[in-house]
């Protein structure tokens, strides 16, 4: 019999992967009693606007710390050891982030009223977005700590973070969900940056104070040239995407109804609670390892160890999910009746997706910023099209279907794009 025990020791990936598993598993658990109650209470439309508010708060991110993250997870893999370059890090990225969260809070303080129409067709939002701007600073730090967690690939550490945030978070969801209804429910998803920050602080203090010396911490410019690239890239991937996600859910209320619009919206949350079990892995371990390799030899091994150990684990989770995915309606959205379709779809677009951000991480990891960006535009443009297009002829099923045809071609554009990228390097190093 195998050492089940003896493998997840000695494979590093596969320790990460049993350790966040089982936050994951929790999560699930806790998500299937938390979505219960907010789908029996707020029905499909209610489910509508707190994804509207999730991808605002998900653009945010990005805007308060002008996208950093990636980079700063790079290079403190790069430059765990050398404390002057830490220090240059921080100092570049702090002077990211503090512009970033002023930028971010004067656009939603100044625009709320603007934003809670468009978002919610309603002015009764106001208050809301501009409690939401006074966060800017705090979400734009949390992003840069957990870079540093990210890099140093602390997954111990960021398994303990991760659940913490999210159980606090869900039982202050509880109490405004059943003393304030939709408002106290968005309400507590935009104090959640807030308990994240805490909670770093509180379990992560030790290695804040050893790699980040605030009296060594000045205007020091040095990275920012290198984190500009990766300001660039988190644009793309996550203001672009969630833009366009907010408005593809807008063109299913406008041309269908709400309900089908919270009905994707539900399938969504469903997709992200699992591909968060791979994200996670992939910044504490794909872009760290994937820096360090140079040569395709070592990134094709490295890309069939990562598919070995991770794309088995997904395929036997994805066909439960979708075996089960009655059961799973019943339990968790009752009365969702236009969810069963979208089953299908998007779980075999989640899949190629998984696939597909293996080797894409390469763009990461090397900072390859024009692959990246061209790749990634050809990706959103390609749902977005295909949604706007499938919506018409089959409903919400033609936003989860445009989702999977988009990853089999982005699949193929960014194999392409690594293939060339070690061909060309190869050559260069020849004439050298």
């Amino acid at each position: 019999m195998i050492n089940l025990k003896g493998l997840i020791k000695k494979n590093v990936l596969l320790k990460m992967t049993s350790l966040n598993a089982v936050v994951i598993i929790i999560r699930l658990i806790i998500s299937i009693f938390v979505q219960r109650e907010l789908s029996l209470k707020l029905g499909e439309a209610g489910i509508a606007k707190i994804g509207q508010l999730r991808n605002l708060l998900q653009m945010l991110t990005s805007t308060s710390s002008l996208g950093v993250f990636n980079g700063v997870v790079k290079y403190v893999s790069e430059n765990e050891s050398d404390e002057k370059q830490m220090s240059k890090l921080f100092s570049s990225a702090f002077i990211f982030g503090a512009s970033g969260s002023i930028v971010s809070a004067l656009v939603l303080f100044f625009n709320a009223e603007y934003i809670s129409v468009s978002l919610f067709k309603t002015i009764d939002f106001v208050d809301l977005i501009k409690c939401l701007a006074i966060l800017p600073p705090v979400i734009g730090l949390n992003r840069i700590l957990y870079g540093l967690i990210n890099g140093l690939s602390d997954y111990k550490k960021h398994a303990k973070i991760e659940l913490g945030t999210y159980v606090f978070s869900v039982l202050l969801l509880l109490i405004f969900l059943y003393y304030c209804s939709l408002e106290g429910v968005l309400f507590s998803i935009v104090l959640s940056p807030l308990i994240s920050f805490v909670i770093i602080f509180i379990l992560f203090f030790d290695k804040l104070n050893k790699h980040i010396k605030l009296k060594e911490l000045s205007l020091d410019f040095s990275f920012v040239k290198p984190l500009l690239g990766f300001t660039l890239m988190s644009f793309i991937s996550t203001v672009l995407l969630n833009y366009i996600e907010l408005d593809v859910r807008t063109t299913i209320t406008n041309r269908i109804n709400i309900e089908e619009a919270g009905s994707w919206t539900a399938m969504n949350f469903l997709s992200k609670n699992y591909m968060v079990f791979s994200s996670s892995v992939f910044t504490l371990y794909v872009i760290p390892q994937f820096a360090k390799i140079n040569t395709g030899l070592a990134f094709r091994k490295e890309v069939l160890h990562i598919y070995k150990t991770l794309l088995p684990l997904f395929a036997v989770g994805m066909i439960a999910i979708y075996v089960f995915r009655n059961l799973i309606i019943d339990i968790v959205f009752p009365n969702f009746t236009g969810l069963e379709s979208l089953f299908k779809w998007q779980l075999l677009g989640d899949f190629v997706r998984l696939a597909t951000l293996v080797i894409s991480y390469q763009f990461l990891a090397k900072k390859m910023v024009w692959s990246f960006i061209i790749t990634e535009l050809i990706s959103l443009g390609l749902f977005y099209g295909l949604s706007k297009y499938f919506v018409d002829l089959y409903g919400a099923e033609g936003v989860v279907m445009a989702h999977f045809y988009r990853y089999l071609i982005y699949l193929v554009i960014v194999i392409i794009a690594v293939w060339y990228y070690f061909k060309s390097n190869s050559k260069a190093e020849v004439n050298a």
